[in-house]
């Protein structure tokens, strides 16, 4: 993509009502624009990076077995009152009635329409185990939206809902969906903790968050230093195999935030050296609620002797327009947002220090094809403007990595490469430069991990 011809409103100033550091940046780089209270347009470059959080989710849920579906974003009330939920859930749900005045609400969650599927779908034991899941957006009234998309009204999210015939069955189900969260913050430049979680208004009697750390967190967590450098599920992990390892191996060494923190277990089990007391962000949440919603909604199987009985349920959810600004909680600096080239809007910057200059703009082009032709996500910055502006976009919207084309530079037949995170600085061969950054981008795409 030519910048050119790219809509990038980027902001000098930072927004007033920006409180927190990915709000600031995401407003700043031109992801965003609000269009009323808790409620944003996802601009170019932003949508770009949500794609590219939803791609990766999507990959490792069907990795794991799941099945994906779209369900509507406006649910009858009948459902939720089947539940009990539809009075208890409280205002955060938006109420609202057709033409014909039949009660309706904008889903803030799924859970009793999922219910309803399987119920009019799925019969026997034989068909079980099961796992649906749909990326949709969502709406829930919250009192006081704030931290941009961090937390806003609506927002896009992947639930997951599993069936299973036992509780035994719906661990196994529970510890898919652990190892796929695992799997799936780790392709995203992440480690998420996972922490024992109370289960609100889901319900249920076994939960996890998975926590991001960051300065900006917005709860206290208490763990284990070791948990940081724990190794992560590999690609070919048997999904349908035993996992219990991998969930004992994340889950035995303590790790509990704020709400839910036991300081004399937390300091008689974890060495000095390695307790961590800082504050996080939740980007993600499984529970097993058991039969919560199949028992008052009827969804029931018949099992091997022919009994009906009701279905053992979990869901499992990622909020992805939370999780694109946790990722910049974690990784910027004082220039901007420093994007894991998994997630990256474009993986490479091009930038042409004299606009105008004959030989700079012929080499900017011929690179730009070249980059092109292998498989590297490129920005070209070809605006007519001094070579400070495009320095500071490259570092405000954050792309992993920056060519730089000057006329010094080739006049030694060289063009610099700059990592955006490290800030490392490399003079490299013209003929070598796409193979120069091939070798770095391509293990940091973590598709293969």
């Amino acid at each position: 993509m030519r910048l050119s011809k790219y809509f990038l409103p980027v902001l000098k100033e930072t927004p007033k009502e920006a409180e927190i550091v990915s709000h600031r940046l995401m407003l700043r780089a031109a992801m965003l624009k609000q269009e009323a209270s808790g409620l944003y347009a996802w601009l170019p470059l932003g949508y770009r990076v949500l794609r590219k959080v939803q791609n990766i989710i999507e990959q490792e849920q069907d990795r794991a077995g799941a099945i994906e579906l779209l369900m509507p974003t406006l649910q009858p009330a009948d459902l939720w009152r089947e539940s009990g939920r539809y009075d208890a859930y409280g205002k955060e749900m938006l109420r609202i009635q057709d033409r014909h005045e039949r009660d309706m609400l904008y889903g803030p969650t799924n859970e009793e329409m999922i219910t309803s599927i399987f119920r009019s779908n799925v019969k026997s034991y034989k068909d079980l185990p099961l796992n649906l899941y749909h990326i949709q957006w969502k709406f829930r009234d919250e009192i006081r939206p704030r931290f941009g998309t961090m937390r806003s009204r609506e927002f896009l999210m992947k639930d997951a809902y599993s069936f299973d015939l036992t509780k035994e069955e719906a661990v196994k189900s529970y510890h898919r969906m652990f190892v796929a969260y695992l799997r799936t913050y780790y392709r995203m430049g992440l480690t998420a903790v996972p922490m024992q979680a109370e289960t609100g208004p889901i319900g249920g009697d076994l939960s996890h968050e998975f926590i991001v750390l960051a300065d900006t967190g917005e709860s206290g967590v208490f763990c284990d230093k070791a948990l940081l450098d724990q190794p992560i599920p590999p690609k070919d992990v048997d999904f349908d195999g035993d996992l219990t390892s991998y969930v004992r191996d994340w889950t035995t060494m303590y790790a509990a935030t704020e709400d839910m923190i036991d300081m004399d277990k937390f300091q008689s089990e974890v060495p000095e050296d390695r307790r961590i007391e800082a504050r996080g962000i939740e980007v993600g949440q499984v529970f097993y609620f058991g039969t919560k919603y199949s028992e008052p909604m009827g969804a029931t199987v018949a099992d091997a002797n022919g009994q009906e009985v009701p279905v053992h349920m979990g869901s499992y959810g990622i909020g992805l327009t939370r999780l694109v600004p946790a990722i910049i909680e974690a990784s910027h600096d004082d220039d901007g947002i420093i994007w894991p080239v998994s997630v990256a809007p474009f993986e490479l910057a091009l930038i042409n220090l004299k606009a105008g200059d004959e030989e700079c703009a012929s080499t900017c082009d011929g690179l730009y094809k070249q980059l092109e032709n292998a498989g590297i996500e490129v920005l070209y910055d070809d605006r007519d403007m001094g070579a400070g502006g495009k320095f500071a976009t490259a570092d405000l919207i954050g792309l992993p990595y920056q060519m730089i084309v000057g006329p010094r530079g080739l006049k030694n037949n060289e063009v610099e490469i700059k990592n955006r995170k490290t800030g490392e600085r490399t003079n490299v061969s013209l003929e070598q430069a796409v193979d120069f950054l091939l070798e770095r981008i391509v293990p940091e795409r973590r598709q293969d991990v």
